[in-house]
């Protein structure tokens, strides 16, 4: 029985995917095998021994403690493209509200509507002026990062009649092929600056990404831009991009991500953080949430790892063994060769790395005894090793 700890209120959807023969889940589990979080801050989490990996509910994954995770051979997963369909859709909105004053426009006819002897019908007519904007019809969007929320925006502002610009530095060919033929994919992101009418940031907040869009970035940028930022509130910087705003060079800023600086400021359109706040974005994360992690303490299999390679193998023995290790010359090597002093036969390995850690899976004919097992942990730089039977 594989015991899930539940950090936040999971979608039922999600736990509907763990059988129950196998599965134990809820917030009260303890000395758990993995982890369902979505926002719970978890790096003052004390891990237990058992715990092997935390799949997030969601993209983002700065309230789990990586580092100390990767350290500690706990796999962490999270659920990228899960939510990508209701971030696309409130991109569409940003577009619209950084364009025409739509929000402004409905407070201020409420607070005609509340004012007495108003006649609201002349009020409009005469104060409609106010509020216009331009059309998104023929202008430019700028879209930086190309993955599953960034290809949707590309796809749909090309069906609203925009000019779109795509820029990633680390472009997949995956990536590539959900975009429109259409879309000019740009090698400099100074390309996208130039052009742009409309900026919206989608990638990773990283040590790389902190400050993403910044004063030298902006300088570059068009006259009167709008920018959005649904990604994560650390891309933009504040201060910068308040400056920007204060000199007319940047017309609206659209923020999911708002803080007592930014919010206050004349042309800020600040959210509540709703970029995946739709029952079916909850249900979609949660789902592959559940089913990543399933996979792995089932069968050893990682999908969708920030902190380790994917690695993917189909049964062909009696016994896997799971091996995270440092990514150091010789391991494959004093792997296979303790195997094969034991006697036993590898069916399949597969290894791959990840930056300074790698994973490796063995498929062996036969059971390894506990001194095997052990004598594979006292590798120097072996950090997990996990024996499944089949």
């Amino acid at each position: 029985m594989y015991r899930i700890k539940t950090l936040n209120k999971i979608s039922s959807a999600g736990l509907d995917q763990l059988d129950k023969s196998r599965f134990q889940a809820g917030n009260d589990v303890e000395n758990e095998d993995g982890i369902l979080v979505r926002s719970a801050a978890m790096h003052d989490y004390v891990f237990p021994d058992a715990l092997r990996a935390i799949a997030r509910a969601g993209a983002g994954t700065n309230n789990i403690p990586i580092d100390r995770c990767s350290e500690n051979g706990i796999v962490v997963f999270n659920t990228p493209g899960a939510n990508a369909n209701a971030v696309k859709e409130l991109v569409i909105a940003a577009l619209l509200i950084a364009s025409r004053d739509i929000l402004g426009g409905a407070e201020w006819v409420q607070e005609q509507a509340h004012t007495p002897n108003v006649d609201l019908a002349a009020a409009v007519e005469k104060g409609k002026s106010a509020f216009v904007g331009p059309e998104l019809y023929r202008k430019t969007l700028g879209v930086i990062g190309l993955g599953a929320i960034g290809a949707l925006v590309c796809n749909i502002a090309l069906d609203l009649g925009m000019d779109v610009y795509g820029y990633d530095p680390f472009l997949s060919v995956d990536a590539a092929l959900r975009l429109d033929r259409h879309v000019h994919v740009v090698k400099s992101v100074d390309e996208l600056y130039k052009v742009s009418d409309y900026i919206t940031i989608h990638v990773p907040y990283t040590n790389d990404t902190k400050d993403f869009i910044n004063a030298e970035a902006i300088s570059k940028m068009k006259g009167q831009v709008r920018v959005l930022n649904l990604a994560r509130g650390g891309l933009v910087n504040d201060d910068d991009m308040i400056a920007a705003l204060e000199s007319g060079r940047v017309a609206k800023y659209v923020t999911d991500f708002p803080n007592d600086k930014i919010a206050l400021v004349h042309n800020v359109i600040a959210l509540p953080h709703l970029g995946a706040s739709t029952p079916e974005s909850e249900e979609n994360c949660a789902r592959m949430a559940a089913d990543q992690l399933k996979d792995y303490l089932i069968n050893g299999n990682i999908k969708n790892s920030v902190n380790l390679p994917n690695v993917h193998q189909d049964w062909s023995g009696i016994s896997r063994v799971c091996l995270i290790h440092k990514n150091i010359p010789a391991m494959l090597t004093k792997i296979t060769t303790i195997l094969s002093d034991e006697g036993v036969n590898v069916e399949n390995l597969t290894n791959k790395s990840k930056k300074d850690y790698a994973y490796t899976m063995v498929d062996l004919n036969g059971r390894i005894k506990d001194a095997v097992a052990d004598e594979l942990r006292a590798i120097p730089g072996m950090i997990r090793v996990r024996v499944i039977n089949h």
